[in-house]
């Protein structure tokens, strides 16, 4: 099967879905009033999906490859910035643990894609 279109990539539909559930919790209570951290956070789930996305753009796999490796690191980002989210009870760990699992499907989404553009060179 080839992917005609980004859309079509299970890792930007699991990065979809991060950068959903990032913005429905922190835009209530004093989440919503740290403008630093939201912020940050956002920007850090918005650029995991959207670095996918460029990544499809690119003319060869390891062009590809290297966008995802930033994808990735844009969730390990989230994960790290969550910690803070719980640390400062902006979070309840019930909701942290939901983000952090859809944040590791993510990564794992990813690295398997990365693997398989990196056995198969363009």
């Amino acid at each position: 099967m080839t992917i005609k279109r980004f859309e079509e990539i299970r890792a930007w539909q699991k990065a979809r879905e991060l950068v959903q559930e990032i913005y429905k919790i922190s835009s209530v209570g004093d989440f919503n009033r740290d403008y630093g951290l939201k912020n940050q956070i956002c920007r850090a789930a918005v650029s995991s999906m959207t670095n996918i996305a460029e990544g499809f753009g690119r003319n060869t796999h390891k062009d590809f490859a290297h966008f995802l490796d930033i994808a990735r690191g844009s969730v390990i980002e989230v994960q790290s910035l969550l910690y803070v989210a719980l640390d400062v009870n902006y979070i309840e760990k019930p909701e942290f643990d939901k983000l952090y699992i859809i944040a590791e499907e993510t990564i794992s989404l990813i690295t398997k894609f990365t693997s398989y553009l990196r056995q198969n060179p363009s």
